[in-house]
């Protein structure tokens, strides 16, 4: 079973169907005996760095995360949910993370229209078992003004606006984030929910 932490932060249905379609046994919820019989977490997001790690504290999630973590359950970021598995946000005041992944979260500085908005092209830094059906070159969907900036073996894939370098997935172990989309990048997408099924055992 996979659960998607509920955390009053984002779009968990349109999360939840592009993993029901794929045929996958997966929850929404925030209770933590649900979340203690998971086999993957995913962790979606919209909205800001502060908002949604006030809103994990206020439902007591924090430690529950670190516990998940700490087993090895794979957890997956999603957009704002890949941002705050960073150990610090930039987004309106500066903000503790949950630190699974080095790095921070700062305004993307480019010389191109904030925020980030539309398709772009992966290009990939390193192999990874999320990315193994995604190719070079191949387009998903992003909506975001501030980026992480990973350490360089952290850095699975990034993709190119406004002439800089933009942070697109990251992992570290068994914590994985996509700052685009899946669930909104077509057959691509669907190809990085299938990889994370088969990472769940």
């Amino acid at each position: 079973m996979i659960v998607i932490i509920d955390y009053h932060v984002g779009n968990l249905m349109s999360v939840q169907n592009a993993f029901l379609k794929l045929g996958m046994d997966v929850v929404v919820s925030r209770d933590h005996d649900v979340i203690r019989q998971a086999k993957g977490i995913v962790l979606p997001g919209v909205g800001t760095f502060p908002v949604a790690m006030e809103h994990l504290k206020q439902y007591d999630l924090i430690d529950i995360l670190n516990e998940r973590q700490q087993a090895g359950i794979p957890i997956l970021g999603i957009c704002l949910g890949m941002q705050v598995l960073f150990e610090k946000g930039y987004e309106v005041c500066p903000t503790q993370g949950l630190g699974f992944l080095k790095g921070e979260v700062r305004r993307m500085e480019v010389q191109a229209k904030i925020p980030h908005m539309g398709w772009n092209d992966l290009i990939m830094q390193q192999k990874h078992p999320l990315m193994q059906y995604v190719h070079q070159g191949d387009y998903v969907y992003f909506v975001h003004s501030y980026m992480a900036y990973p350490t360089d073996d952290e850095l699975i894939a990034y993709c190119e606006y406004g002439q800089e370098k933009i942070t697109a997935v990251v992992a570290k172990d068994n914590v994985m984030g996509c700052q685009f989309h899946p669930e909104k990048s077509g057959k691509v997408g669907q190809k990085i929910l299938l990889a994370f099924k088969e990472m769940v055992k």
